[in-house]
């Protein structure tokens, strides 16, 4: 079991976003006393990369690759 602190430095992330995935209900975990403390297989599960796109989800209504729209905006953010 681990804490919402050792959580966060397994992942890299800051503890509050652990913090909101198990508000949101994106992470499971239990409350021992006042502190949350969550299963190292919820933490993986949170952590698998994303089921691929169905194949009909892969094309344009036109038959062009779908823009990699997560790219895009991370292209935009960096500034690139």
């Amino acid at each position: 079991m681990l804490t919402v602190p050792e959580a966060a430095r397994r992942t890299g992330r800051d503890p509050e976003t652990i913090r909101r995935w198990i508000r949101s209900g994106k992470l499971r975990a239990r409350k021992v006393g006042t502190q949350h403390v969550i299963e190292d297989e919820d933490l993986a599960e949170v952590l698998e990369p994303a089921r691929p796109l169905p194949a009909a989800w892969r094309f344009t209504t036109d038959g062009a690759p779908m823009p990699d729209w997560v790219e895009i905006v991370r292209e935009i953010r960096d500034g690139d």
